[in-house]
């Protein structure tokens, strides 16, 4: 299989023009923040995360983007609508029955307009990233890759599926987690964006589940295909579980993760129009407050998200946690690295520690108690 490359020689590849970006999953990992909302809509640094993504590929030169969407599909449209406000044409496609990625990708190949040769980005929902997304298009390019993967580099790789490569870059292998230290080959591993040759998209089987990772990369890869790697090591995080999304959300605040779409300028916290914090209040470490939350006195917010309509009692410390809308938290509560889902109560001089999730709408008295997902 060769790709049809657009690439003139002596002149400069324009960019790619069209994106498909998968926010068909269900978030599981990160319950009970999903339990309402599918998790590319949850807020990050004041705005939904999935705007974040969307103004980076505008940025990048994409027009049109196709959502891939399942999961609480309905909520996608009314927020973002044509896309015009952000500059872009935004369609959206939903898939009735789960179909992985692969299959997500096949499903939404109909509305695409670029030509068989052209260059399809591709990303996923829950990355956050500071890719350089024209270099990966320009890689594409350059090399005549079928498809192009956006690798990154982690110290500890046995958690992900590893991607080898030869010296000019082009992929080898797909190697599945790594369970022991003679399998640990690369460092480098599937960063979760890619540039597709259009015509490669329509290889994907359809109407069935397909995973780009276990059975579309190896079976191109196996059939002689161009798969070409670019290592791009600056931020990257998968937002996948709670705490990594309030990490997330906290360095978008801080400016250590790139994005056009924060609201506001970077500092040590950000508060949206309509908070109300009160003077003593004490915000850090990239610390979001949205519009309707109340911040009562003597409270300390580090590191944390407290979404709309929420309320942090006076004296209540919150760090490294996430406090859902219309959730309040009870004065001289402690939350560490918590999740407090939406409408949920904590009752005042609690303690909610080390990974502790409160569901939506859950109530839990006041008292001095400790729990820790620890215990």
């Amino acid at each position: 299989m060769r790709a049809q490359s657009a690439t003139v020689a002596g002149v400069e590849s324009p960019p790619a023009t069209e994106a498909i970006l998968l926010v068909g999953g269900k978030g599981t990992r990160l319950r009970p923040l999903t339990v309402h909302t599918p998790k590319p809509m949850i807020p990050a640094a004041g705005v939904p995360f999935l705007t974040h993504q969307l103004a980076r590929a505008k940025a990048a030169g994409i027009e049109h983007v196709v959502l891939a969407t399942s999961y609480l599909a309905e909520v996608f449209e009314p927020h973002f609508g044509d896309g015009s406000e952000l500059g872009l044409h935004l369609e959206y496609v939903t898939e009735t029955d789960p179909l992985g990625t692969g299959g997500a990708l096949r499903n939404v190949v109909h509305r695409l307009h670029s030509a068989p040769g052209e260059p399809v980005l591709v990303f996923n929902g829950d990355i956050l990233t500071g890719l350089d997304i024209r270099e990966l298009v320009g890689t594409h390019r350059r090399t005549g890759a079928d498809v192009s993967l956006h690798l990154t580099r982690v110290e500890d790789p046995r958690a992900f599926g590893l991607v080898p490569t030869d010296a000019d870059g082009r992929v080898t292998a797909f190697l599945e987690k790594p369970q022991t230290p003679e399998e640990i080959v690369t460092d480098q591993i599937n960063a979760g964006a890619y540039v597709f040759t259009r015509s490669v998209l329509d290889t994907i089987p359809a109407g069935r589940p397909v995973s780009v990772e276990r059975e579309t990369f190896p079976g191109l890869l196996a059939a002689g295909a161009h798969l070409q790697g670019m290592v791009d090591s600056t931020y990257w995080l998968d937002l996948g579980t709670p705490q990594a999304f309030v990490r997330g959300s906290a360095d978008l605040v801080l400016g250590r993760a790139p994005s056009p779409a924060v609201p506001g300028r970077h500092g040590e916290h950000l508060a949206l129009p309509g908070a109300d914090i009160a003077p003593d209040a004490k915000l850090s470490g990239g610390s979001c407050v949205s519009a309707g939350a109340a911040i009562g006195g003597g409270a300390r917010i580090d590191g944390s998200t407290v979404l709309a309509g929420a309320v942090v009692e006076p004296g209540a410390v919150v760090r490294n946690s996430l406090v859902g809308a219309g959730a309040r938290v009870g004065a001289r509560t402690v939350l560490d690295g918590a999740v407090v889902g939406d409408g949920a109560e904590v009752g005042a001089d609690n303690e909610l520690l080390h990974g502790v999730r409160v569901w939506c709408g859950a109530r839990i008295p006041a008292g001095s108690v400790r729990f820790s997902s620890d215990q």
